[in-house]
């Protein structure tokens, strides 16, 4: 079993920073690829950024100059830096990993339970 769990959610005036973390534990063999989400009510989820094993990542383009995702391989964990917050990144976060476990030893994608992040104007 694996488990992701996120925290540093929490309520922001506009301009404010956040950062995000989220750690990996279980039956951990090798971490792939970690991202960020987010899904706002009535809104389908949406990646906000990635991040590979090698280092190279990808943030959608209504977040660059803005946020930055970074991770720590050796603790399986990933962090989202938010600065300059808007309004409209108001939404629940949520973290994700592409994992091979160790038994039995497949790859599989897994998801953390979500943190709030608001945003107020």
């Amino acid at each position: 079993q694996v488990q992701l769990v996120e925290s540093g959610g929490g309520l922001v005036q506009a301009g404010g920073s956040l950062r995000l973390s989220c750690a990996a534990s279980g039956s951990i063999f090798v971490t792939y690829d970690m991202s960020w989400y987010r899904q706002a009510p009535g809104n389908q989820r949406e990646l906000v950024a990635s991040i590979t094993r090698g280092g190279s990542t990808n943030h959608v383009d209504s977040v660059k100059g803005r946020f930055t995702i970074s991770g720590d391989y050796a603790k399986n964990t990933v962090y989202l830096q938010m600065n300059s917050l808007k309004p409209e990144d108001t939404a629940v976060y949520y973290c994700s990993a592409r994992i091979r476990t160790r038994i039995p030893g497949s790859i599989d994608k897994y998801w953390g339970q979500g943190t709030q992040v608001t945003v107020s104007s």
